[in-house]
């Protein structure tokens, strides 16, 4: 890179306007899908959130699929109906959002956590099995940014323990692995987010995907109040007023106003999905000689390209990973960090860990930013912050 010329970050942004991290892609399609049901006079769980069941279960492969309020909700409901409870044990990695182990805490189990691999940033295979005690339950991994996890070696390790595996697949809608969709891999089940920066929205929402029937019965009660009967069976006609609580559930149902969104979204997921993958690539050819760790490569299927993180040589760079976010959001940059290792998060430091338990994750953390990265982005959007990367680059190197 080139010292001469050198203008100072926010001088002469590189942007007009703002350019954000993530923004979802919302057409007309949506907006009559949602109109048509608020007119319809039933907006809880109906029809429409059957049918977003349905048409999500034929689009990953997998027999089964049950709509939540959000992919926490999911997990939740997923760890309940497997029986997870206090004096249990499920592994996890350190590297995720808090969702993925505060579920655990709240059935009184506990997360053990897993480093990652440095290079992938998803939980290193080889750290797991050492992990593993008469108190392990399950294996919960998480496909960081949208990469599958080795799922052939978790699935196995977990059948030669006899261990349950539930993924946190929010970042993972599309990806695929060994020929096969993240969702339909042998796990006991799999978990979703529609949040606003997922692959499709909802706006608030999830799915579960199962092989398995009395799983799916058991997480289909404990989504709603535990009880043995929904709305849609009590209220149509010919419907009994009659219900039995046969377990203490939450409430996690979908409603059919976000699942009316989400049908919708659903039918433009592979489009989505090309749109994350060229923009990736155009990521990878512009900044290959800049002074980032990029993501490597994935070739055993297809990356989601939920997220595109970098992550700063900061050897090479005079400043910190603050600074440089903070100059990205003065040329009008919208960025992110995914995530804060959760050890270093106060509740699970009072559990007694500490700083330098998982060195692989905080190396990352120190040096990671997710740039924009989501299908309504244009070329020239990215160009703007690659020229940012540029403008930043030179006026931090050392």
């Amino acid at each position: 890179m080139s010292r001469t010329h050198r203008i100072k970050p926010g001088e002469f942004p590189v942007r007009d306007s703002f350019l954000p991290f993530s923004q979802p892609w919302i057409e007309e399609e949506e907006i009559q899908a949602v109109a048509e049901v608020l007119k319809s006079g039933w907006l809880t769980t109906g029809k429409k959130t059957m049918e977003f069941e349905s048409e999500f279960a034929r689009y990953i492969g997998s027999p089964i699929a049950l709509a939540f309020n959000s992919c926490t909700g999911g997990l939740h409901c997923a760890l309940a109906a497997l029986g997870i409870g206090p004096g249990d044990e499920v592994i996890t990695s350190v590297f995720t959002f808090a969702a993925t182990a505060n579920v655990v805490c709240q059935l009184g189990a506990e997360p053990v956590f897993v480093d990652i691999d440095p290079s992938t940033l998803n939980m290193d295979f080889k750290k797991i099995e050492e992990k593993i005690s008469p108190k392990t339950k399950a294996i919960i991994p998480v496909h960081y940014g949208g990469r599958p996890c080795p799922m052939d070696e978790i699935v196995s390790l977990a059948r030669k323990y006899d261990l349950f595996v539930v993924e946190d697949a929010a970042h993972a809608l599309g990806a695929i692995y060994k020929g096969k969709k993240i969702g339909a891999l042998g796990s006991e089940v799999a978990c979703f987010s529609f949040y606003p920066t997922k692959c499709i929205t909802t706006g608030e929402g999830g799915m579960n995907t199962t092989a398995s029937p009395e799983l799916a019965e058991k997480m289909k009660i404990w989504r709603l109040h535990g009880i043995s009967r929904d709305a849609w069976d009590r209220y149509q006609k010919g419907g009994s007023w009659y219900y039995e609580v046969v377990s203490p559930g939450y409430k996690y149902n979908l409603t059919d106003i976000a699942s009316a969104l989400g049908v919708e979204q659903l039918k433009k997921v592979e489009r989505f999905q090309k749109r994350r993958e060229e923009l990736a690539l155009k990521y990878r050819e512009a900044l290959k000689d800049f002074p980032f760790i990029l993501p490597p490569p994935f070739e055993e299927g297809r990356h989601a390209w939920h997220l595109f993180p970098i992550q700063l040589k900061l050897e090479e760079l005079n400043c910190t990973r603050e600074e440089f976010v903070d100059a990205l959001a003065k040329e009008n940059i919208g960025t992110s960090v995914h995530f804060i290792p959760l050890h270093l998060m106060p509740y699970y430091r009072n559990k007694g860990l500490k700083e330098g338990d998982f060195p692989c994750a905080e190396n990352a953390f120190r040096r990671l930013i997710s740039l924009p990265l989501f299908p309504k982005m244009s070329d020239e959007d990215l160009e703007s912050v690659v020229q940012a990367l540029r403008k930043l680059v030179e006026w931090y190197s050392k």
